[in-house]
């Protein structure tokens, strides 16, 4: 990326250039670009976005106030490795937005969207029909995008709501690409319609809080899988 793209780009958005250059890294780190434990330097981030080291130093030292990269003894940074407590957290403070966000969706929910939120399910069912994953995951984030787009006159509480899910989605996203896990996304996403179209905002808190736990416990399952998988390469490299 050119450093006048990026200049061109800020002046569009009314960003400015350190804006920019954080918000690029933090979405590279949140969609997997960067592998767990990844050395992270502000020579070579520079250069790739096209902008000083400045910008990138301090953008940084931002992720690393959020847990998304940790400093090096050395020079530099390194991404954070995944934390099984943390995900944890992760999931109960999703879910316990999400609870409180339904609630407000449901009070105020109109038959068109209602609708709207069915063809997005039927579109995830064909797909899973034919197991184009990407299509279903396309198709689920939709149905969480259109949900929350009915309180984003909330605009604090609608940030708070869409940086969880992007932090979340961070430990989420294998395990949404299989298709056990994707019909299973699915069906909690029938259970929440159902809910809606009851209008019965305890019901809708219960079945999100409920969706949101099976979640977790996939995504604490891959990570288990994972520290396991890790374990036994390093048994057989210690035994050859």
């Amino acid at each position: 990326m050119q450093k006048s793209t990026i200049q061109e780009k800020a002046k569009k958005k009314s960003t400015s250039v350190r804006e920019l250059a954080y918000n690029n890294l933090k979405s590279d780190v949140l969609s997997g670009r960067f592998s767990p434990g990844e050395r992270l330097t502000e020579e070579h981030l520079a250069k790739s976005l096209g902008v000083s080291r400045t910008p990138v130093r301090e953008a940084l030292h931002k992720l690393e106030s959020e847990g998304l990269v940790k400093p090096l003894e050395s020079r530099g940074f390194s991404i954070a490795r995944d934390s099984r407590e943390e995900m944890e957290d992760l999931f109960d403070i999703r879910a316990a937005l999400e609870g409180y966000a339904i609630r407000l969706i449901c009070e105020c929910i109109a038959d068109e969207s209602i609708n709207e939120l069915q063809g997005l399910i039927r579109h995830a069912e064909n797909a899973l029909k034919r197991q184009k994953l990407d299509e279903i995951f396309k198709y689920n984030t939709q149905f969480h995008d259109t949900l929350h787009g009915m309180i984003s006159h909330k605009s604090r509480f609608h940030s708070l709501i869409a940086d969880t899910r992007n932090y979340v989605l961070r430990y989420r996203k294998d395990s949404l690409h299989y298709l056990a896990g994707a019909k299973r996304t699915i069906d909690g996403h029938k259970k929440l319609l159902l809910a809606l179209s009851l209008k019965n905002p305890d019901l809708c808190e219960r079945v999100m809080r409920e969706h949101i736990q099976e979640a977790k416990e996939e995504a604490l399952h891959k990570i288990s899988d994972t520290v396991s998988a890790q374990q036994s390469d390093t048994t057989a490299l210690r035994r050859s």
